[in-house]
């Protein structure tokens, strides 16, 4: 849902920044893999040690890699499969770190196993609600589903809790349930998206198999 917005308004405000990264010589593949790194390491040095309010700053600063590198190679005229391939598994990649980064907190000086398990849910959903529709497509189904929670509604949702309940450490009382509070709405909400794609990719299947049959019928 966000995505239909959210990514229309950021390209717009990012475009004059991506001519300039052109400018100085920078690759589209470049920006990618730094914006990555700098997420992963936003979200494994902080988050593991409860700087909530830091990491997701690092995090944010970074995050907007992922829409810079494309107006990039757009603006260069240079998209292409493997541009489309690298971007996708690397949000993979900072994706887990994301979520692997406030499980390592629950599961040490965070002291909640339940949240640490709830943290490798959305961890581990996020890569299966992203598979299910990239597998779909490779066996030629359109898959045409978003759902309900989408990688922008995982990561909005998660960061603002976490960046706000690292207020605590400024004095800010009891904010920090916000983050649990997000945690189980980001697992909920993957859950959901998950039950969409796969219900559809099953009928899309269905249809498929079927339009041989028909048309054989209809030969006859």
């Amino acid at each position: 849902m966000l995505n239909k917005y959210a990514r229309a308004f950021f390209t717009r405000v990012l475009t004059p920044f991506a001519a300039f990264l052109i400018r100085r010589g920078v690759s589209p593949d470049a920006v990618t893999f730094i914006g990555t790194a700098g997420v992963v390491a936003g979200a494994l040095v902080f988050f593991p040690r409860g700087e909530f309010f830091w990491g997701t700053i690092v995090i944010t600063l970074f995050v907007f890699s992922d829409l810079v590198d494309g107006n990039m190679a757009r603006q260069l005229g240079r998209s292409s499969r493997w541009g489309a391939f690298l971007d996708s598994t690397l949000d993979r990649v900072a994706d887990s770190a994301i979520f692997g980064g406030l499980a390592l907190w629950y599961a040490g000086s965070g002291d909640d196993n339940i949240l640490c398990a709830v943290s490798i849910f959305c961890l581990a959903s996020g890569q299966v609600v992203s598979y299910t529709k990239a597998r779909g497509e490779a066996i030629g189904l359109p898959v045409a589903v978003n759902g309900l929670v989408e990688r922008a509604e995982r990561l909005v949702i998660s960061l603002v809790a976490a960046g706000l309940a690292g207020l605590h450490k400024f004095g800010v009382p009891g904010i920090d349930v916000l983050l649990p509070i997000a945690l189980w709405i980001v697992a909920v909400g993957s859950l959901v998206t998950l039950v969409q794609r796969v219900v559809t990719v099953r009928r899309e299947a269905a249809e498929a198999d079927a339009a041989p049959d028909q048309e054989s019928e209809t030969a006859q």
